[in-house]
């Protein structure tokens, strides 16, 4: 078992039933990213806050220092060169202010994340929806969008999974139904994969 999931189910016991998916999840962004992909990710109210959250951890040192390569400091001044920091290519969909209200108004709010999918998304990358249900209609048909571009999806959920456990590649559940509880334990859950990935990438 990877070494930082040792030390969540240390710190949170209650994680022990989705320690597979939660590795399952951080095999596939790490197969993404290693290939050159980039990760989608949306999320409604709280969870939205969570995929800006992650978004933050994933495009800039999280624990651990990215210098640049050698190589890529040669190609920028020196000033960048010095202040620039390895990144995982990652996009909050819950960041398009104007594309998502401008969808909503002239076409459907529940078709948004999915019109973002079908736009950025390619063969080889990722989008992770948090849904403490797991029923989260624009999530679902975000991941519809995705499967149709060719595309892995993972989500976030609470204890049932929802409809999300169905339709994604891998869904980690949560051990709780409250939707606050659910929230926390996600954070946790999400930490835990930033610290693998940066881990993976930046760790020597």
């Amino acid at each position: 078992m990877n070494p930082y999931i040792q030390a969540l189910l240390g710190r949170i016991p209650a994680l022990q039933s989705c320690a597979d998916d939660i590795e399952r999840v951080f095999e596939m962004m790490m197969t993404c990213y290693d290939s050159g992909g980039k990760v989608l990710i949306c999320g409604n109210g709280g969870s939205a806050a969570d995929a800006e959250h992650w978004t933050g951890e994933l495009m800039k040192a999280f624990e651990k220092s990215r210098p640049l390569s050698p190589a890529d400091r040669a190609k920028l001044p020196p000033v960048l060169a010095e202040r620039l920091q390895g990144a995982l290519p990652t996009i909050p969909l819950t960041g398009f202010m104007s594309l998502g209200s401008a969808y909503a108004n002239d076409v459907d709010s529940a078709y948004a994340f999915a019109q973002m999918v079908w736009g950025l998304g390619r063969a080889g990358d990722i989008l992770v929806g948090l849904t403490t249900s797991g029923n989260s209609g624009n999530i679902l048909h975000a991941f519809e969008a995705a499967r149709a571009r060719g595309m892995k999806t993972a989500a976030l959920t609470g204890a049932s999974g929802g409809k999300a456990a169905d339709i994604t590649d891998a869904c980690i559940r949560v051990p709780a139904d409250v939707t606050h509880i659910v929230q926390e334990y996600h954070v946790s859950v999400y930490h835990c994969i930033s610290q693998m990935l940066e881990g993976a990438f930046f760790g020597a």
